[in-house]
């Protein structure tokens, strides 16, 4: 047993520069001054307050990004110090985000405890590397990220903040080699316990789908199959699912080795960055070599998005999880009951909606941001959701979920194919274009605009909102440069009142929403516009 003490280290506020609702990401060159990340973890104990800290059990990993190692060891100490009983690490500080959110829900550790939360470090799909991003987020007991209600806590701290504490005597723990240590400090016993990163999460998924007709599909010589992991978090686990549970060839995954600089790419699952991905998919400029797999996927640098592809064929996000809902009781065991609702960010095509009212299924439409999900799936509301930000998830976490979404097509795939005799597979295009022929096609195109002019990025949207006063002289502009384009039948600031807890959330988004169901949507988010 070894023996710690508490320190008590000055601080100074942050410079007033909020973080975002998710966490807080910033440059690896920011997070290293001194102090900076221990002000952040220190305000967000404060925040969570000494009665829920004290003999907790917290979760910490991440997407094993540069500057990972050295703020697992620093969180650890720091834990140690405000009381906490326990910490749990992924193997080699790797854990994706909804494999922390399943491992806060699910896990019971060897005592019988379970997680209370978890800080997770990840800037999500943004680079990594000594001169790119870093970031932090703080999860609840949900296994979701924590509402506005603790974040604007954990800001309001963040300015305020003129200490911490930490055990700086406390030894580093050994993060490559599973097992627990224990120590004893001021507050009395304290474990870190570094477990299997992959283990749980595969437990997990087991559960909710049928791996058994999944290894019919990948054995079956008409089917191909790739996944490309970014060099990202999605790495620990692809080879224990895809190739040891599931059968597929090891050469079909692609950059599955996590990388602290995810290889010098940017770890984004989209056909821009996803290059190798869709050169291999017979979807890049350039001719590909050789005949494409009939399915690809791709997962950003924490796992929880994804991007679906077919032989030459690419999946919206918005269209994903609209099929996804359409075959889900039939093709995965997990929803065999039927599902309990559906939703999508405001964002995100109409698609999901056109299955919603055809299943006669609740629906929700919600802002940007995964924890309005949770609160729906919380109280039993909501059952597969998505954004058109290629994220996909379930009630079976609180987070977006990508390997989630590959295994949910992958069902799809396998229950469209099982009855078949005949030689010729159902494909990924053939679903969609099926869905398509059901539903109706819903055209969807998004434009992203990064590190925009902060002030006039708000002044072009308080234009945009102006505008709005009088439709009659937006429909002449619109007919001045396009007079098959149809009239704009409303427009609005999107405002959302959360069907749980009654809250408000306003200023979510500019809509322009046209008479024949077409839609102008609007979104600024710090430095980065958005316009689908």
């Amino acid at each position: 047993m070894v023996l710690f003490n508490v320190s008590r280290k000055d601080t100074t506020p942050f410079d007033g520069q909020k973080p975002g609702t998710s966490g807080l990401r910033k440059k690896v060159k920011v997070f290293i001054q001194p102090n900076y990340l221990e002000n952040f973890v220190q305000a967000s104990f404060n925040a969570l307050t000494a009665e829920k800290v004290r003999g907790a059990t917290l979760v910490v990993s991440g997407d094993g990004r540069y500057y990972s190692k050295e703020a697992i060891q620093i969180i650890t100490k720091m834990s140690a110090a405000n009381g906490v009983r326990r910490v749990w690490i992924g193997q080699n500080g790797l854990l994706s985000t909804p494999a922390v959110s399943g491992v806060i829900r699910e896990r019971v550790g060897p005592d019988g405890s379970k997680a209370n939360g978890a800080f997770i470090l990840t800037a999500s799909h943004n680079p990594g590397g000594p001169n790119e991003d870093f970031g932090i987020k703080y999860n609840m007991e949900n296994g979701g990220p924590a509402p506005e209600g603790i974040t604007n806590k954990i800001y309001e701290y963040t300015t305020t903040i003129k200490e911490y504490f930490i055990a700086e005597d406390l030894p580093d723990v050994d993060i490559t080699t599973t097992g627990v240590t224990n120590f004893t400090g001021p507050e009395g016993p304290f474990d870190v316990e570094v477990f299997d990163s992959a283990s749980d999460y595969v437990k997990l998924m087991k559960s909710i789908f049928d791996f058994e007709s999944l290894r019919k599909l990948l054995s079956s010589p008409k089917f191909t199959f790739c996944y490309d992991a970014l060099h990202g978090v999605g790495g620990a686990y692809a080879k224990r699912i895809f190739v040891d549970e599931l059968g597929a060839q090891e050469s079909s995954l692609l950059n599955c080795t996590p990388k602290e600089d995810f290889g010098g790419g940017h770890p984004d699952p989209n056909l821009t960055y996803a290059k190798e991905l869709v050169a291999r998919m017979g979807l890049s400029k350039t001719e590909s070599q050789g005949e494409p797999p009939e399915f690809g996927a791709a997962a950003d640098g924490d796992a929880d998005r994804n991007m679906i592809l077919g032989k030459r064929f690419f999946v919206t996000p918005s269209d994903s999880v609209a099929i996804i809902a359409a075959n889900a009781v039939e093709a995965i065991p997990y929803f065999s009951a039927g599902l309990k609702g559906v939703a999508r960010s405001m964002p995100t095509s109409a698609a999901l909606d056109v299955v919603a009212k055809s299943l006669n299924l609740k629906f929700f439409e919600v802002p940007t941001g995964w924890k309005f999900f949770g609160n729906l799936m919380d109280a039993g509301l909501c059952s597969v959701c998505g954004e058109e930000s290629f994220g996909t998830g379930s009630d079976h976490i609180r987070e977006k979920d990508g390997i989630w979404a590959v295994l949910a097509w992958l069902s799809i795939l396998a229950y469209k194919n099982k009855d078949k005799i005949e030689d010729k597979l159902v494909t990924v295009e053939d679903i969609v274009r099926q869905h398509w022929a059901t539903y109706g096609r819903h055209y969807y195109t998004r434009y992203d605009y990064e590190n925009v002019d902060a002030a006039a990025a708000k002044e072009l949207m308080a234009y945009l909102v102006k505008l709005q006063s009088s439709l009659s002289e937006v429909n002449q502009i619109i007919k001045g440069i396009r007079s098959d384009v149809s009239n704009v039948a409303h427009a609005d600031e999107f405002e959302y009142k959360d069907s749980v807890d009654g809250s408000i959330s306003s200023h979510q988004g500019i809509r322009y929403l046209f008479e024949d169901g077409s839609r102008l949507v609007s979104l600024l988010l710090g430095k980065h516009m958005l316009l689908v």
